[in-house]
């Protein structure tokens, strides 16, 4: 437990210094363009959110991985044979079936998403997507002249992709830091009542971030359907 805590702080303050390093890149040379640049990289960022949200929630569970026996236990879930149950399971599956999971999981219960810890909402993302990337935009500009409106582009984009998840969140709990209210009030980042057209029909509203990007996704979502894709069995894990 205390070696896993470690290497998650790690990542973390890795992910932290890399974005850090990016940012300085941006202001060394401020130009115009890193306002609609890091612009486009909030509303590229809230798309993604959508789209892996939308695909997520109705992409199909690996079969055998019995996944169901936590969707659907009906015990307590804070109970010591629910928490080893979960631990069992989860130790069967990547970081990409346990964010299917996940998003399958918030439906019928949403406010427990706003209860997790930073790292179960942003560890895996951090991982397979934010860091590495991150990482790349160091060596770019190492080796490259790269713009510094590109890199605020980068920046944006790295946060709002980076902590979706957490932002998800936030849109579940009655108390945020204040950060959240800050970038509600500016409209960088949605409210409850706009995420839950969401959770009323589950077919529209996907991105949670800001929602920029929803009627994209919206009119993407209705012609998968209308051509037989995301069929509502896959809202819910298989045995």
């Amino acid at each position: 437990m205390i070696a896993a805590k470690a290497r998650q702080h790690l990542i973390l303050a890795v992910f932290t210094v890399s974005l850090l390093v990016n940012l300085s890149a941006a202001l060394r040379s401020p130009q115009w363009l890193a306002i609609p640049a890091a612009l486009i990289g909030w509303y590229l960022a809230d798309l993604l959110s959508g789209l892996i949200h939308m695909l997520m929630d109705y992409r199909p569970c690996t079969p055998g991985k019995r996944l169901n026996d936590l969707f659907f236990y009906e015990g307590s879930r804070e109970s010591d044979h629910y928490q080893a149950l979960l631990r069992e399971r989860m130790a069967t599956i990547g970081p990409f079936e346990r964010i299917s999971y996940d998003f399958k999981n918030h439906h019928p219960r949403p406010d427990a998403l706003g209860r997790r810890p930073v790292w179960r909402l942003i560890g895996s993302t951090v991982i397979v997507a934010a860091l590495p990337l991150s990482l790349v935009g160091n060596v770019a500009q190492a080796l490259l002249p790269v713009p510094g409106w590109i890199m605020a582009g980068l920046v944006t984009f790295l946060i709002g992709g980076g902590f979706a998840q957490y932002f998800h969140g936030s849109l579940h709990r009655a108390q945020n830091p204040w950060f959240i209210t800050a970038l509600r009030w500016a409209g960088l980042l949605m409210t409850p009542a706009a995420h839950q057209l969401h959770h009323d029909t589950l077919q529209r509203d996907f991105a949670t971030n800001c929602g920029w990007s929803n009627p994209a996704i919206n009119l993407l979502f209705r012609t998968l359907r209308a051509r037989g894709y995301l069929a509502d069995a896959g809202l819910v894990p298989s045995a």
